[in-house]
């Protein structure tokens, strides 16, 4: 069966919202007002945008540094993320600020971030494990990059989930850079995916520029977890179009003169819907027209809020 059209719609406005918040951060940047180090996913948002929208509003998700696509299709309003961003209250950590990694909205999914990549893995474990002990059929989605993939973190947490058989997928965004360093002189393998067979899971691979096909995948898993047969190993092939942070020079790239525009997942995609009479050019254009009112809306409001007084520092803490 195919994908109804109003997905694939959506799959394409949850790639516009990625886009055009993250044009906004940067320009928050530039400005002087957000003071972050930022991590672009530009180039990856089918991958988000077709992982979070296969889930359920009361599925778990761990997500990426690269990871505001992945919050917003989640469901974060986009309000708490830009109030984090710029370390005012309306953000969802109340003003401790430091950026996309640490926005957390558990009422949607989102568990957050490690301050070290990798340590999100025992935690989807965990979770999943939770959920099994609960008997419900929620599953647990947790985003990685190629990198992160040879922490040995991963290699644990993978072992308990496989031998439990657990409701995890695993999806790893391979853009075919571990900061600096490229897939081929970090890892022997070219399909990270092959790993998932040592652990007793399915492994595939998907073409991370198509959000058509990441979200049926994903799908795929997620239904397989809910009907109690265990984990998955999905490993998107993706590709970052800006440097591992912003201000990153990339002279390690050896891509860099690639016509990005021809694997763009939205370019892709809209004129998909066109050329099928899916949509128009100008509804379209007017998708991209809300998704900017949206974003402005919400910066506007993450502006307002107050920055925290120094007493916010100190709440939760032991004493």
């Amino acid at each position: 069966m195919g994908i109804p059209n109003q997905i694939r719609i959506e799959l394409f406005r949850q790639m516009i919202r990625a886009q055009v918040a993250e044009n906004s951060i940067l320009r928050l940047i530039d400005a002087g007002k957000a003071q972050v180090l930022y991590h672009s996913a530009r180039g990856q948002e089918a991958v988000s945008a077709g992982a979070m929208l296969a889930l359920r509003n009361d599925d778990s998700m761990f997500y990426g540094h690269r990871g505001v696509g992945h919050l917003l299709t989640k469901g974060v309003n986009p309000t708490l993320i830009f109030g984090d961003i710029l370390g005012t209250t309306a953000g969802s950590t109340g003003g401790l600020g430091a950026g996309i990694v640490h926005v957390v909205d558990p009422s949607v999914g989102v568990l957050g971030q490690s301050g070290t990549v990798g340590g999100t893995f025992p935690l989807a474990a965990g979770v999943a494990l939770a959920a099994h002990y609960r008997g419900t059929d929620q599953v647990v989605l947790c985003m990685f990059g190629d990198g992160t993939a040879n922490r040995g973190t991963f290699h644990e947490a993978a072992n308990a989930v496989g031998a439990w058989g657990l409701p995890v997928i695993w999806l790893c965004e391979n853009n075919g850079y571990a900061v600096s360093v490229s897939q081929s002189e970090s890892t022997p393998i070219t399909d990270l995916s092959i790993r998932a067979a040592g652990y007793g899971m399915p492994g595939v691979i998907v073409d991370g520029q198509d959000v058509e096909l990441v979200y049926a995948e994903v799908l795929s898993a997620v239904e397989r977890a809910r009907q109690g047969l265990g984990p998955t190993f999905i490993e998107a092939k993706t590709i970052r179009f800006r440097g591992h942070f912003e201000g990153d020079p990339q002279n390690y790239r050896t891509d860099s003169d690639r016509d990005f525009d021809a694997i763009d997942p939205i370019v892709k995609q809209r004129a998909k819907l066109i050329s099928e009479g899916i949509c128009t050019l100008e509804a379209t254009q007017q998708i991209v027209d809300e998704c900017e009112s949206e974003m402005e809306l919400a910066i506007e409001a993450a502006l307002a809020a107050p920055l925290p007084s120094v007493a916010r520092a100190f709440e939760g803490v032991l004493s």
